[in-house]
């Protein structure tokens, strides 16, 4: 095991478990690939690749830690088998380990689970149990199983072989990118980044490790602060893969010695970032997934170059995508909803959507009200979604319609 230098205390993870993993995972986990963003460069000022963990098995960096946590188990462990709580990655990740080393697995889901997570869980293997509103709630009945059936609970990022599991990322960017001066990490619970950071300060200590938090569950912050993990009061944000209110013990001590910064960005940032990966990328990614990205457009002159970015994660409800491209793309300016009153006659929305159309703004969505208490005798009102080319594009827009003569509502 690693040596805590500064007091002297083993740490719980060494470099030499992420390489027993890397062994143990070979011919399992893919070792995903690195793509370059050119768009990304640009802005940062020096290079930027995405490791692409979105295109690992079962759709995120999960099944790593899950099957070397599972595989490590004796062979009385295995037989009473393992359960699991999760709302989607983990649940995957666990189901698709257990089922390729012959044991049986039980998953705890919310009962508002996506469904297409949900499938997919069933269909790598595990039995699945809906259970509660909330992952917290799914949590207490999977260790209440636990107790009940001698199964093995899987914990998604607090204990030494999932963390090993994980930190083999670590070990791929290196071999990928030796020239690496920063890697940037989405951060829920820390397995993730405190596993990659034992594997690369380990390895190449100048390396500058940086952590993500959604601004609406960044519970490392203040913890790290403090010194101990702290919990933070109902977590909310768009990240379900990051949205944890509490650190994990081990992970946190990994994460407070080894890890440089921890960053937050807002729901705002995580949109523009899904949908830039989306657009410029072309990779489907979760808003999870996308949060070193988010981290890179919010300040993107603060990172020395060469940046990996990790894409933790691809599993995104086909719903929340599309709540969230809408989301981003009006962060990003080419989104404008709009009211405006006008004079309730025969042609006059043609009129008013003839202005549009020498705008070169794109008619989304169309809602016409002409009967409400708020309007006068001869006025109607109508709600527009446009698509518009950016925040000067809109300007004009909204230029256009004032200078016709349309009364823009706030």
């Amino acid at each position: 095991m690693s040596s805590d230098v500064s007091r002297g205390i083993p740490l719980a993870v060494s470099l030499e478990d992420v390489r027993e993993a890397q062994k143990m995972l070979s011919g399992v986990a893919r070792a995903t690939v690195m793509e370059g963003s050119r768009f990304l460069s640009g802005l940062v000022g020096a290079p930027v690749h995405l490791k692409c963990e979105n295109l690992q098995r079962t759709g995120s960096f999960k099944v790593r830690g899950a099957y070397v946590r599972i595989a490590g188990l004796s062979p009385r462990e295995r037989a009473a088998g393992v359960v699991a709580a999760s709302a989607g990655n983990h649940a995957q990740g666990v189901a698709l380990a257990a089922s390729l080393l012959g044991v049986r697995s039980t998953v705890f889901m919310p009962e508002g689970a996506p469904l297409p997570k949900v499938a997919a869980t069933r269909e790598y293997g595990a039995e699945v149990r809906l259970h509660g509103q909330i992952v917290d709630e799914a949590v207490r009945a999977a260790r209440e199983h636990a107790r009940e059936t001698g199964a093995v609970f899987i914990h998604p990022f607090d204990h030494p072989d999932v963390i090993a599991g994980q930190g083999t990322i670590g070990l791929e960017i290196l071999e990928q990118c030796p020239e690496v001066r920063t890697i940037v990490v989405g951060v829920g619970g820390g397995g993730l980044v405190a596993g990659i950071a034992v594997a690369v300060k380990a390895l190449r200590p100048d390396v500058r490790i940086v952590g993500v938090q959604a601004a609406g569950a960044a519970a490392y912050p203040p913890s790290l602060a403090a010194g101990e993990p702290l919990s933070i009061p109902a977590p909310a944000t768009m990240a379900d893969g990051i949205k944890v209110g509490r650190p994990g013990d081990i992970p946190f001590r990994l994460i407070e010695e080894l890890v440089d910064e921890v960053r937050t960005v807002s729901e705002d940032d995580l949109s523009s970032a899904l949908l830039l990966c989306l657009e410029r990328a072309k990779m489907v990614v979760e808003p999870a997934g996308a949060s070193p990205v988010a981290a890179l457009l919010a300040d993107p002159r603060s990172f020395e170059g060469p940046v990996v970015a990790v894409l933790s994660g691809g599993n995104v409800d086909p719903l929340v995508l599309q709540r969230t491209l809408r989301h981003g793309m009006a962060a990003a300016g080419r989104y404008l909803s709009l009211r405006l009153r006008l004079t309730d006659r025969p042609g006059a929305l043609a009129a008013l959507l003839e202005v549009l159309s020498e705008a070169d703004a794109n008619v989304l969505d169309v809602s016409h009200v002409r009967t409400d208490p708020r309007l006068g005798l001869t006025e109607a009102e109508v709600e527009l979604h446009l698509e518009t080319k950016g925040p000067e594009h809109c300007v004009v827009v909204g230029t256009a319609l004032r200078e016709a003569g349309y009364l823009v509502m706030p």
